[in-house]
């Protein structure tokens, strides 16, 4: 050993290595600012989440409940069933007209027996109390069980937009003297009913299964057709995603020859992976559409539309799996006879299944929350009717939670603004559950070595 180099005798540090000098110290502060600098990022993304799930939750988490008259209603068999037969295919002929002469006359008369007062309120503004809406489910409460009728029963009706929001605090005194739907006289017959015990708020199961609404009757809107809807495209989804992507990721890890022809297969799958979602809406409205002529906004375009921006997703992930177990457990099964094919079904995918219904999950949350594609193919429609039971539902037209919360938002009604938020948390609850559900089952069916 020598202490010359070629430029001449080596440096010695004279200071001890338990001492720090002036480059450690550098060193340190560095180090200690980039970690200040980390967790301020980490802090700075936590706050602005946690404001918009605030922002979500403040202004959506009133969608879930809604205000509601009781009023005893009497039904008058001679007007609903007038041939007395209480055939419901018959009595079905009585329109909401009908019911809703009935509902107003057991109204004023449950006015006058609790002593509310209405000499000072316009005949208009008593009659706009209720909502267009609140005869159809008294409709179908009578339709399902005939022996209703000549009873007097507590039902519990659905007020009209500005009244729910009153009751909400979104409508004040002073916004309903310039609103022409609403007035100030029909606030004062609510704060009446309030002081009665006959008007108030109430959780709101529609919300979650009724169709959506006109422009008109926004309190009556619902996410039932969305949320089935997006159930029968998940479905599909992963029916048509699942057997292709993981089958073609073990051909083209494990089984595929190295060549030009499986590289070029490669990069294409990364590319589809990022290609931006709204090609794909053009291209199932181009393909799927436009030259096979499948039903336009039905379930079974969207989920055609939604595989094919998934299945590169669902490939990667599984390859990425595949390619993590240990080369080592290959060579143990075809060491003791085992064939390829063998090896891969027996040993390797069983390993790599938490990696693989991860990334399949994953990219079924993905998929529920796209938007754009759905727009072209147009399931931005208005949907006010269920689509049918599988199989022949999937040909229906229906609708889609991102596309319900979208069509929402675009409405000028305030009342739909706060739905649209509502829809939000139903979405964040299902993409939650989802997310939830990969870790459960990564934990579940992980194995380590």
């Amino acid at each position: 050993m020598t202490d010359f180099t070629a430029n001449g005798p080596a440096k010695r540090h004279s200071a001890s290595l338990l001492v720090p000098d002036a480059r450690m110290a550098r060193r340190n502060r560095t180090e200690r600012m980039f970690r200040w600098l980390g967790l301020a990022a980490i802090a700075a993304s936590l706050a602005v989440l946690a404001l918009m799930l605030f922002t979500i939750f403040r202004d959506g988490h009133s969608a879930f409940w809604q205000a509601k008259l009781t009023v005893p209603v009497t039904l008058d068999a001679a007007a609903l069933d007038p041939n007395g037969n209480r055939d419901p295919a018959e009595m079905a002929k009585q329109t909401t007209v009908t019911y809703n002469k009935v509902i107003a006359t057991a109204f004023a008369a449950a006015l006058r027996a609790e002593g509310v007062q209405t000499d000072d309120i316009p005949e208009k503004d008593v009659d706009g109390m209720l909502s267009k809406s609140a005869a159809a489910p008294l409709r179908n409460m009578v339709l399902a069980d005939p022996s209703l009728l000549g009873q007097t029963v507590e039902v519990h009706l659905m007020t009209s937009g500005r009244i729910d929001g009153y009751l909400k605090g979104r409508v004040t005194r002073e916004t309903a003297a310039r609103d022409s739907n609403t007035s100030v006289e029909q606030l004062v017959l609510a704060d009446r009913l309030i002081a009665a015990d006959m008007l108030g708020l109430e959780w709101n199961w529609d919300f979650l299964t009724a169709p959506d609404a006109s422009d008109t009757r926004p309190e009556s809107a619902g996410l039932g057709v969305a949320i089935l809807g997006s159930a029968y495209m998940m479905l599909l989804v992963l029916v048509m995603c699942v057997p292709v992507g993981v089958a073609a990721s073990i051909y083209l890890e494990e089984f595929a020859p190295k060549n030009r022809w499986t590289d070029l297969v490669e990069v294409n799958i990364a590319n589809l992976a990022a290609v931006p979602s709204i090609v794909f809406g053009i291209l199932g409205l181009a393909v799927f559409i436009n030259f096979m002529e499948f039903p336009q906004s039905s379930s079974l375009v969207g989920a055609l539309v939604l595989s094919l921006m998934t299945l590169p997703t669902i490939i990667i992930a599984t390859r990425s799996s595949i390619r993590a177990v240990p080369p080592s457990i290959r060579d143990a099964a075809l060491g003791i006879g085992a064939s390829k094919m063998q090896t891969m079904f027996h040993h390797v995918l069983p390993l790599a299944m938490p990696g693989i219904l991860t990334g399949t999950i994953l990219g079924l949350a993905s998929a529920l929350g796209e938007t754009a594609p759905l727009l072209l193919i147009g399931m931005v429609a208005f949907v006010s009717n269920y689509p049918a039971a599988p199989v022949e539902g999937f040909s229906d037209p229906a609708t889609a939670l991102p596309v319900q919360v979208y069509s929402w938002a675009s409405r000028s009604d305030p009342a739909f603004i706060e739905r649209s938020n509502g829809a939000i948390i139903v979405l964040l609850v299902f993409l939650l559950i989802m997310n939830v559900s990969a870790i459960l089952l990564r934990r579940r069916f992980e194995r380590r070595w």
